[in-house]
């Protein structure tokens, strides 16, 4: 097993908070010193409360997905003899309400478009290399929403 871990922090300065109006911008740090800025996302929380600078929680999931996703993308096609060149996901996601009323990240889509040199994938290739990314990316075992992945050679 291994273990991965993030510090959020958030202060409340002069803010009289009990208003509810307080801002919900916060700081998230790893352990590599990457310091990422952190806010409700401003379609649930009104901006000024919301930074639509910061990530949302929402966002940071669906990154997570991606990155997960094209990691394993980029070992597979290297272990089968492929040069990426580039790998541009533009990926998106879908609340919804569960059986008991609640919100949840319900549905994402991974939209990688791929650029290689040299021996270039035909579909049927660039789609079993996805559905082995797929299959091995430990974000996507965590969660309950259904991805789906629409890949095409740029």
């Amino acid at each position: 097993m291994s273990g991965h871990g993030a510090t959020v922090e958030w202060t409340r300065g002069e803010q009289a908070f009990t208003d509810k109006r307080y801002s919900r911008a916060h700081v998230w740090r790893f352990d590599g010193g990457a310091v990422v800025p952190g806010s409700s996302a401003p379609s649930g929380v009104p901006i000024p409360m919301s930074d639509p600078a910061g990530v949302d929680p929402e966002e940071a999931m669906i990154a997570s997905l991606s990155s997960c996703h094209m990691l394993w993308f980029l070992a597979f096609a290297a272990n089968a003899g492929l040069v990426v060149d580039r790998y541009l996901d533009d990926a998106s996601g879908e609340l919804d309400r569960n059986e008991a009323g609640k919100r949840y990240l319900a549905r994402v889509a991974l939209n990688p478009v791929t650029s290689f040199s040299g021996r270039q994938p035909d579909q049927a290739e660039l789609d079993a290399l996805h559905h082995a990314a797929h299959e091995h990316c430990d974000m996507a075992h965590s969660v309950r929403s259904e991805i789906t992945v629409t890949a095409t050679l740029g």
